[in-house]
Order: C-alpha cells, then structure tokens, then sequence
C-alpha cells in the first residue's frame, strides 16, 4: 500500500508500479529491504521501506491486505507495509535495470532516475563533511544518525570525492574552508549585549556558566581555593595548570567569598583550555572523574561538534569548536582579571597563532594594545593585552575580506 507526499492523484487506478529486493538474502536486514517506484504523465515517484525516509507507523504497526475471492466468499490475508512515495527531481526520467543488478534483484524493470538524485546528494554530503561549516556538519551528522547506510551511495560518495577534488584542488577548497570559518566567527561568540552600561554586562557571567554549573565547580575547585605558595611552586615545576591559571593562583584574594570565586573561574577556565587540547572524544567523560557530570555535559554539547566516521557518530573537538572555546575562555579571562587579559599567555596555552587569537579578540569587540609581559615568560615576549571597555568598538571586517565595490 502506497500514500503519496504531495497529495492525492487523481487517476491511481492509471498508475504501473515496479518494486526492487536487495540481492543480498543472507542479511537479515538487507533481505527486507524494497525500493518501490512509479511514473505518472508528470513525474515520477519512489519510496523506500528502509533509511531516513521509512514511515515510522512500520515499526509501530502490523499492516495486513485482504484479497476476497467474490465466488467462494473467502478471504486470504497478506502481510503489507506503507510506503511514502516521494516525487523524483531528476534531469533524467530513464527507466533501465542494468544499473541496479549488481546489489537489487527486479520484479519487473528499473529506473536510473533514483541513482541521479542520490549521487548528487552524496556530493554534497562528501563537500560538507570535509570543508563544511559546522552548522551543515552537525545537520549532516544528524540526518545520517537516523539514515541506514547504503553501498551504492557509499560507492557513489567515493566517485563523487575524487571528482570534486580533481576538479578543484585541495589548496582552493581548504582556503575556501578558511575563509568561511573567519566570516562563522561571530556565530561562536558568547552572548553580546551591546546596550550595556557596564563592562561585566556584555558577556554576562551566567552565560558563561550557569548557576547549577557554578555551584557543581565548588567541589573541584576547593583544591585551589586552600592551596599554599609551596603547592603554587610545585605545580609551576610539574606545570600541572595553564600558564595563565599558575600566574592567576599567586593573587588569590584573601576575603573568603571572593577567593572561592576566582578559584572555581580558574578551574573552569584550565579545563576549557585543556579540552580544546583533545582532537577526537572517545571517553564519555573526556576530563576524568573529578570533573562534574554537569561539567563534561557541558563541554560535549556546547564544544564539540558531531561527526560521521567509520559507521560511528564521533564528538570533534574541530577548528571552529577550537575558536569558540577560545572565546569563551577570554570571556571568562576579562571577569578574572577586572576585563583586561593578556591575550598572549592565553594564546601560547591553547596554542594557537597569534593572529587567530586576535581575530577572535576583536570579534569579541576588544580594544587590543602592546603591553610587556611576565617576566620570565617566553622570554619576556612583547604581549597583546585586550580590553573591554565602553563604549563598544564597531565592528570591522575580518582581515583578509575586502568590501564589495558599488555597481553603478
């Protein structure tokens, strides 16, 4: 039995119907697999009882056809599913079975149309994977998520991937990538209230962290909070922290309140350094027991982005999750340190270059000057400090982009 996505047809007595079986009888789930397709005057249509396109009331429900024979009075009963006929938005309406016998067996004839269609969608999925944005490759791992693997797209994929670059070149399409990860920047940022009249409201503290998250820091965090100079030199020696976290330990505030404070900021900020470290997550708590369930939920949902590899669904901590974190860890930085930081002690933590450290300081809207570092400090480096202040800088262009010239 067949229902129609886009409404009812007319004539659908008129309608000639071909079904397909997987070859392969052995699998117990490939066996069950149909492809069913029709053609009217104006398109043509096919459906699936497998995939992202499956009619979940399948699997809710029995479906059964009863065939009355009108002269004995008796009835015989048939197992049946439902199929969604989807309209096909193909250039070709070719009907031909040569293509579909190595992995379908037909009852009847074939059609090409349905090859086109999934071909040029395996191209797409193959460009966003490899040089997407990381909104497109979380909406890809999603739809794959609930989508049952197919070897003929999979070959297709392999075909499609090897055009693609011989047509346009790793170099051109890796700089494509760049640039569209510098002009996604903003996308990343912490929450930006421009209206406000002080710099701790910009970016707010409990956009940072949560009220549940700050309190479920307070555990963890009381190792630092009653920590002793001789403990600060001895984590300095083994450099059990960032950079930026040992140097912060040294000036911790005396009043009991504001010493728990920057204690759980500082732990909270050396684990987001130390998470964007991770390349691929394969623990479900990456950061170890001591870290808060509230915690590592955080950094996995709202630091990682999700990927398709090797019939698995994988958490990557990818470039633009790099760039976010780092965003996130300045923000955090500006309310320990009064909304001035030292952008290059946080830069040789996270090891980035220092132009994408400033690239995302300005996102973030950041007045950036020279100042003198720590000594002792990589060498006593010329360092980049950043500010917050009011009012706000405008705006500017990414470097790199240039404005668009007036037609006239």
């Amino acid at each position: 039995t067949v229902r129609f996505a886009n409404g009812r047809l007319r004539r659908p007595d008129s309608l000639h119907f071909t079904v397909y079986r997987n070859r392969d009888a052995a699998h117990p789930r490939k066996r069950h697999r149909r492809i069913l397709v029709s053609e009217t005057e104006r398109l043509c249509y096919v459906g699936h009882n497998f995939g992202s396109e499956v009619m979940r009331c399948n699997s809710l429900c029995r479906y059964f056809v009863g065939v009355l024979d009108k002269a004995s009075g008796q009835m015989e009963v048939y197992n049946a599913e439902i199929f969604n006929m989807q309209p096909l938005l193909s250039g070709g309406r070719s009907w031909r079975p040569r293509l579909w016998n190595e992995q379908w067996g037909l009852y009847s004839l074939g059609c090409t149309g349905c090859l086109d269609v999934c071909f040029s969608l395996a191209q797409m999925d193959l460009c966003i994977e490899a040089f997407g944005t990381s909104k497109q490759k979380r909406a890809l791992s999603s739809r794959r998520m609930n989508a049952v693997g197919n070897d003929i797209v999979s070959t297709a994929v392999t075909k499609a991937a090897a055009n693609i670059i011989d047509a346009k070149g790793v170099t051109a399409l890796m700089q494509d990538m760049a640039q569209d990860d510098v002009q996604n920047i903003s996308a990343l940022l912490p929450p930006c209230h421009e209206d406000a009249d002080r710099p701790e409201h910009v970016y707010k503290f409990e956009d940072i962290l949560s009220s549940a998250e700050y309190e479920a820091l307070r555990v963890p965090a009381a190792a630092l909070t009653n920590i002793t100079s001789e403990e600060i030199a001895k984590r300095v020696e083994e450099r059990s922290h960032c950079s930026f976290v040992l140097e912060e330990l040294k000036f911790l505030p005396a009043d009991e309140r504001r010493r728990d404070h920057k204690a759980r900021c500082l732990w909270f900020l050396d684990t987001l350094i130390k998470f964007s470290h991770l390349k691929v997550i394969k623990k479900k708590y990456p950061m170890g027991p001591e870290c808060p369930h509230i915690i590592s939920r955080k950094l996995m949902k709202n630091f990682t982005s999700l990927t398709y590899n090797n019939g698995s669904i994988q958490n990557l901590v990818s470039a633009s999750m790099k760039a976010k974190i780092t965003a996130y860890v300045i923000a955090l930085a500006l309310h320990i340190n009064n909304f001035q930081t030292d952008l290059t002690v946080l830069q040789n933590d996270m090891k980035l270059q220092e132009s994408r450290i400033l690239d995302i300081a300005k996102a973030l809207r950041l007045r950036v000057s020279k100042a003198k570092g720590v000594p002792g400090l990589e060498n006593d480096q010329s360092h980049k400090l950043g500010t917050l202040s009011l009012p706000l800088p405008v705006q500017k262009a990414p470097a790199g982009q240039q404005k668009r010239k007036k037609m006239n």
